[in-house]
């Protein structure tokens, strides 16, 4: 159960990194190009920074605590709020009829609540 929670950790971190990486470094214009990233155009560049740097954080929330074993209740929090995360996207995705994300966001949160329950 333990590795199986940690492969799920580090598959999150992985997304979580990217998509934080990507919303923190990638002009505003060129993301709203990006297929799945178009709702970028219905927001400010500070807005999607933010985002970012949440997701950077997720992904440091996600690992470091229980890897370095300082505060690892972090890692069930991180989760959870993760889940929030992919609420919240799975709703923009939804008006923008874009289910296949919508679906994807599902795995993604499916995958915190499993690390949520996993770490509690």
């Amino acid at each position: 159960m333990n590795l199986a929670l940690w492969i799920a950790a580090i598959l999150l971190t992985l997304v979580a990194l990217t998509g934080g990486i990507t919303k923190s470094f990638v002009p505003k214009q060129k993301l709203a190009t990006i297929h799945g990233a178009e709702w970028t155009a219905g927001f400010g560049a500070n807005a999607i920074r933010a985002l970012g740097a949440t997701e950077l954080l997720a992904a440091l929330g996600l690992i470091l605590p229980r890897a370095l074993g300082i505060a690892p209740v972090v890692v069930p929090v991180t989760a959870t709020c993760w889940i929030a995360l992919m609420v919240g996207a799975m709703i923009t995705h939804s008006r923008l009829d874009q289910y296949k994300l919508v679906a994807v966001n599902v795995v993604y949160l499916a995958i915190a609540a499993f690390i949520a329950v996993g770490r509690y």
